[in-house]
């Protein structure tokens, strides 16, 4: 079900084996072929579960790991901006409990500028995610073709570490996202 050899969770084989079953299982309703329709069900789900699989990331503190087993460090100013966010925080607050408007004021402005920097992080890593994985994809199918298998071995990995990066950023965005509703 997966795009490799080595049995890796790929969105896009989830997205044909769901197509596939569908059809699997349209044929089976027309013709009333119940083994067919079950079938089809099944290799829905699997799709489903591998789709679901290729997905999965756990974040780290300065860092996300998928399920591939690759590693992505976070851009430096997403740690930064989430510090400095932290910090302007505790300024805002501490200035509002002691009534000190200029501690509060920089606080504030502290916190926004945090946000700035840890968005900018955000998006260059999101960026960069998504380049090393075309890289990688692209790479891979030349180095497939020419039968380089060390070249191949190298692309993927780049690819597993683009898309890791990617679906960090992404992590990270929607958990802002949420957080702002």
């Amino acid at each position: 079900m997966s795009d490799n050899s080595n049995n890796k969770p790929s969105t896009l084989s989830s997205y044909v084996e769901s197509a596939t079953g569908a059809v699997q299982n349209a044929l089976g309703n027309l013709t009333g072929n119940t083994g067919d329709k079950a079938k089809g069900e099944v290799r829905k789900e699997n799709a489903e579960a591998e789709y679901d699989a290729s997905q999965a990331t756990a974040k780290l503190p300065g860092g996300t790991i998928s399920s591939t087993g690759a590693f992505a460090k976070d851009d430096p100013r997403r740690t930064e901006g989430s510090w400095d966010q932290t910090v302007g925080a505790a300024k805002e607050t501490l200035g509002g409990l002691v009534g000190n408007e200029s501690l509060k004021s920089a606080g504030r402005q502290q916190n926004l500028e945090g946000q700035q920097q840890e968005a900018k992080g955000q998006l260059h890593d999101y960026g960069h995610g998504i380049g090393d994985r075309v890289q990688g994809t692209v790479g891979g199918a030349v180095s497939g073709l020419t039968g380089d298998r060390e070249g191949q071995a190298h692309y993927e990995s780049l690819h597993d570490k683009g898309k890791t990066q990617q679906r960090g950023a992404e992590h990270d965005i929607q958990k802002q996202g949420e957080a702002n509703y």
